[in-house]
């Protein structure tokens, strides 16, 4: 494959392959758009020696902000620190910070898969004994507003379009002012992207974050994370999501399509007066 054109494929997250499709009892070939799944290894550099730190599988393209917003979430974020691309193998970063024993000692290396995000973050015990519940000061939010949200992010969604197999993640003001949205072939490396594309903003008080999946527990905690106070989802929640999400007071509505939403957690944040 030609250099520039395999680089510009990677850039977009999408690969075209030769494929059979089978429609009203025919058979026909095409190249069709495929999203593009690779793992993303992170090396923490000490005076010794390199740890992998992290193995995220992953759609090529944000891979910093991906990476910003793993440290983010699992409570590793260094105050000083380098992060740069191996220049001989674009999956793999490396990260130098005075803080790498702290790093070291509290990392195990996390291998994630493009489906689950938890990867051994833990429980909602675990999580309560690192970060506080986000603030939110905006007061009541509109579910006709909240309601909507979806298909704003969906109109974003060019891999999604291309591929149909790409998640997003979206992040709106509270009076729904969109900011940035980023795909992946994995949910939550969709929503660390948007996290880590707004770090120096962080915690993302007053925020609404929007993912094209179920809400499950990764979703809610990197949220929470993050200081995001409501979350919007197309799909279901899980019990550990609604848990989650009702411990740290967490807006978190599911099934959010066609003007209707389910609100599992902090209904009161969704009030009648703001429709």
């Amino acid at each position: 494959m030609d250099a520039q054109v395999g680089a510009q494929i990677v850039a977009q997250g999408i690969v075209h392959l030769p494929v059979r499709l089978y429609r009203d009892e025919q058979w026909s070939r095409l190249n069709d758009a495929v999203a593009v799944e690779e793992p993303l290894e992170l090396r923490l550099h000490t005076p010794h020696r390199e740890l992998p730190l992290g193995v995220l599988m992953r759609t090529p393209g944000h891979d910093r902000e991906l990476l910003l917003g793993w440290l983010v979430s699992e409570g590793l974020f260094p105050q000083e620190f380098t992060l740069g691309v191996d220049p001989e193998n674009a999956n793999v970063w490396h990260l130098h910070t005075p803080e790498h024993e702290r790093l070291a000692a509290g990392a195990r290396l996390a291998v994630s898969s493009s489906a689950c995000g938890v990867c051994g973050s833990g429980s909602v015990e675990q999580l309560l004994s690192r970060v506080s519940a986000p603030v939110w000061t905006a007061g009541p939010i509109s579910a006709a507003l909240l309601a909507g949200l979806p298909e704003r992010l969906r109109e974003t969604q060019a891999g999604f379009r291309d591929t149909g197999g790409m998640h997003g993640a979206a992040l709106f003001t509270w009076a729904g002012t969109f900011l940035c949205s980023r795909e992946d072939v994995g949910r939550h490396n969709a929503v660390d992207k948007v996290v880590g594309s707004r770090r120096p903003g962080l915690p993302l008080t007053d925020h609404v974050l929007v993912v094209s999946s179920r809400a499950g527990f990764e979703i809610v905690q990197k949220a929470v994370t993050a200081g995001i106070g409501v979350v919007v989802a197309v799909g279901a929640a899980t019990s550990l999501a609604v848990d989650t999400a009702a411990v740290f007071g967490v807006t978190l509505c599911g099934f959010t399509r066609e003007g209707r939403l389910t609100v599992y957690a902090g209904s009161d944040r969704v009030g009648a007066t703001a429709d």
